[in-house]
């Protein structure tokens, strides 16, 4: 496949991932934002989320990762595609989050390790609770 299709197909499901996850395709700037909260190296710039958004260029695997995990799909399918179904959604429903989800997923990151001992065991509890009897 040549370099271009292949930057043009990742700008596709980069973009499907933005909108099921409830942000914008078409800005630049949030995306970077968004991801320079949750990724631990350095920070893209917004021209580089661009290049993303627009099939110009592929971020680097570690990058990549970080988005997948952020949108709550599968790096490989993001990076490569296949696994979909007619729609162009993922054929694996467990491999994606609600969009709710992944939200509440990075304001958990956010938080100090004593305070996402204390969700993880509310999350325990609430799960416990609503056990059929």
């Amino acid at each position: 496949m040549k370099a271009s299709i292949e930057r043009e197909d990742f700008s596709e499901r980069l973009q499907l991932a933005l909108r099921n996850a409830d942000y914008s395709p078409d800005s630049p700037t949030q995306l970077a934002r968004e991801f320079n909260v949750r990724f631990t190296g350095g920070p893209i710039t917004v021209h580089a989320a661009r290049k993303w958004l627009g099939g110009e260029a592929i971020p680097t695997q570690e990058k990549l990762r970080t988005l997948a995990q952020w949108l709550g799909v599968p790096a490989e399918w993001l990076r490569f595609g296949g696994g979909e179904t007619v729609n162009g959604e993922t054929a694996d429903p467990s491999a994606r989050f609600e969009s709710a989800d992944v939200k509440l997923i990075a304001d958990l990151q956010r938080l100090d390790e004593t305070h996402r001992a204390i969700a993880r065991e509310i999350v325990r509890l609430l799960v416990r609770i609503n056990r059929p009897a």
